[in-house]
């Protein structure tokens, strides 16, 4: 199946945090917080996204306060933090909205990401993820990971969903 069938089908777009919406960056203070840098252009594709009637959300192993506040800003709904197992998570989450797995996408960087790509209708990795986990995916972003690669990976879905041109429509006016 093409990258642009798989493309079409989905519902429901999950993607990790740290590698994927990061650089993978995390800076640590003296006084135990940390900072997280995000691409505009990535938090401005989530939302387009979830105006197209998409749900997204973030599903990641480490829990952190920037992520959290991340995904308030944006208006995301399902936020996972602190996983200890990513495929028990997305059975969950698949459970609970009734999407079956051919209608997910997500994106993950590294080698606990493979199980849940490989479950995945359409699975991504940005252009710097690791070797193994670029190999399990469907679809590899020409962006590394917080440097716009999940806005190319929703634009992708858009696409093929006939949705993008609504999106560029409303901004050309």
């Amino acid at each position: 199946m093409t990258v642009q069938a798989r493309a079409k089908r989905i519902r429901l777009i999950l993607l990790d945090v740290d590698g994927v919406l990061t650089d993978g960056t995390v800076i640590m203070h003296g006084d135990g917080t940390e900072s997280k840098a995000f691409h505009i252009r990535d938090g401005a594709a989530i939302v387009w996204a979830m105006q197209a009637g998409l749900q997204v959300g973030l599903l990641s192993a480490r829990a952190s306060a920037a992520t959290t506040q991340r995904a308030a800003q944006l208006g995301m709904k399902i936020v996972v933090q602190g996983v200890v197992s990513k495929p028990a998570e997305v059975a969950r989450i698949v459970a609970e909205t009734g999407i079956g797995d051919e209608a997910v996408a997500y994106m993950g960087d590294d080698l606990l990401d493979i199980p849940v790509l490989q479950r995945a209708g359409l699975a991504g990795a940005p252009a710097d993820a690791a070797e193994e986990t670029r190999a399990a995916a469907h679809w590899v972003s020409a962006q590394g990971g917080g440097r716009g690669a999940v806005r190319e990976f929703i634009e992708l879905v858009l696409r093929a969903q006939d949705r993008w041109d609504a999106v560029v429509r409303e901004f050309s006016a």
